[in-house]
């Protein structure tokens, strides 16, 4: 008893911190597109004695906290990288136990994103994946089309660059066929092909874990993001560090070049 009560006055306390700071928050100038590179399950499990497969799961609990968060602070857009073109490279071991991971994800949250009116989206490539975890995809997404509060975007087999390059074949086959001429593309009309293109580029772009660097992640979209990168392992990654960063965000002077 004596636990669950000094329980309940700790996250009283966090609540009452929480409230008082998110008072300082505007929400009409909360970012409209917000990028996470999801970085630190490996070292968190480490961390704390367990295996991958655990650090990655504690990893999917956090992302379903961020995506309830990110909505209720006024993001219309969350963009995250969830499997790069590069993870391909990890042992087969941990990339089964991601699938699985992803797969119990989309199962057992379907109806919470339903009732947080959340719209499941992709970006990449899918074609390499399981079936089965293909078909949960396309699954979900149609059963959360009609969200309008929060689009969730997985990063799915996805690198800027390869996202770059299936751009500019889209948009040579086009040239070819006489649609459009080479003298007429701008880069309004690269971002209108990108993975990207509903939701426009970045206003913000986070990186956990301590990693100061992008990881071939939103390369075009993130042009004049602001970037915020935190030590924080991503596991642990919660509301508050999320308000901090639209906290720090509201305060910069995003001039863009003038």
């Amino acid at each position: 008893m004596q636990i669950e009560t000094s329980q309940t006055i700790e996250k009283q306390s966090d609540d009452f911190i929480f409230n008082k700071k998110l008072k300082l928050l505007n929400i009409k100038t909360s970012p409209s597109h917000v990028g996470i590179i999801m970085d630190g399950n490996r070292r968190w499990a480490a961390d704390n004695g367990v295996s991958h497969y655990y650090g990655h799961w504690a990893g999917a609990q956090t992302l379903i906290e961020i995506v309830e968060s990110a909505k209720d602070l006024g993001i219309k857009t969350l963009t995250v990288y969830s499997f790069s073109t590069e993870n391909w490279h990890r042992p087969e071991e941990e990339r089964e136990a991601l699938f699985e991971i992803f797969e119990h994800f989309l199962i057992e949250q379907k109806a919470n994103m339903l009732l947080n009116d959340v719209s499941l989206q992709t970006i990449g490539l899918l074609d390499p994946f399981p079936q089965k975890l293909k078909d949960l995809l396309e699954y979900t997404k149609q059963e959360t089309s009609h969200c309008k509060s929060i689009n969730l975007v997985l990063a799915l087999n996805y690198g800027g660059r390869d996202e770059i390059r299936r751009a500019v074949a889209k948009i040579s086959q086009n040239c070819l066929e006489g649609k459009i001429t080479p003298e007429s593309i701008t880069e309004q009309t690269i971002s209108e092909h990108l993975d990207t293109s509903p939701w426009g580029d970045l206003d913000i772009l986070i990186r956990t874990s301590g990693e100061m660097r992008t990881s071939n992640f939103l390369l075009w979209q993130q042009h004049y993001a602001e970037l915020f990168f935190t030590d924080t392992l991503w596991p642990d990654f919660n509301r508050d560090h999320l308000l901090d960063i639209l906290l720090s965000f509201q305060k910069r002077n995003r001039r863009r070049g003038k």
